[in-house]
């Protein structure tokens, strides 16, 4: 994914968290729009979720942020494409990704990046993440889902982090610098049938039972998880941030699992 960074938006959502939300048309036909969210912890050092390409504006936004970049978070089987960029950028920060994902890249011909810790179905409730971390963090590994999803729950904020869990397109922030229409195109329109989060409309709870879930008492098991967590605000990699009654909406959209 290249980026001009003209199209790009950089937003301060909260003090402690940035987003960069740029443009991404998904096989070249779905315009899912891409997001990378930066979290300042507590602590003063920066994690990056989902990282976007490591472009001048996004250099000196982290460096304007100030911090060191120690937590890069490859959150699922997809997003990982700049993981090389920024481990170079960046050698000491501790990579987080899905158990496979090395793998994956070492057949694409993909930078080799060393995963610190990779999530699997066996030791997802046992994962020692480092503490300065887990203060500001809740995680949840989704192994049932086809991508294999980490969430976050920054607790400070009661903002949940996601990437291919929860879609709320049209992107219209993500397309807000460029001259295209989110909602136009006969494909965008056919995936934005699936992956709103308009009330009443059950075309992504569908996708989600059919098609991204591949163990249900698994799937349950994260749901209900995640659904306990303190959170009102969510910030998807493809979609609008839905800033208020997040909770609310992730309950309903996965209402079939709780």
């Amino acid at each position: 994914m290249t980026t001009p960074s003209s199209s790009l938006v950089i937003r301060t959502v909260v003090p402690e968290i940035t987003t960069f939300s740029v443009p991404f048309l998904r096989f070249g036909k779905f315009k899912f729009g891409g997001r990378s969210t930066v979290i300042k912890l507590s602590s003063g050092n920066l994690a990056i979720f989902s990282p976007i390409p490591l472009s001048s504006d996004v250099t000196s936004t982290l460096t304007s942020i100030g911090g060191s970049v120690s937590y890069i978070i490859a959150p699922d089987m997809e997003h990982h494409m700049q993981l090389g960029p920024y481990k170079t950028a960046f050698p000491t920060a501790v990579v987080i990704a899905p158990e496979g994902l090395r793998e994956k890249r070492a057949k694409q011909g993909d930078q080799d990046v060393p995963v610190d810790f990779a999530f699997s179905k066996t030791n997802k409730n046992g994962m020692k993440l480092p503490e300065e971390f887990l203060r500001d963090f809740e995680v949840e590994f989704w192994d049932s889902h086809a991508n294999k999803e980490i969430t976050l729950l920054h607790k400070p904020s009661r903002t949940l982090i996601e990437a291919d869990l929860l879609f709320n397109l049209p992107a219209r922030e993500q397309y807000s610098n460029t001259d295209e229409d989110p909602t136009k195109g006969p494909w965008t329109k056919l995936v934005m049938y699936f992956m709103n989060t308009t009330l009443g409309h059950k075309g992504q709870q569908r996708f989600n039972w059919y098609v991204a879930c591949k163990d249900k008492p698994s799937w349950a098991e994260s749901a209900r998880r995640v659904a306990a967590w303190d959170f009102d605000r969510i910030i998807p990699c493809h979609g609008d941030v839905i800033e208020t009654d997040g909770n609310d909406v992730f309950r309903r959209l996965f209402a079939w699992h709780l």
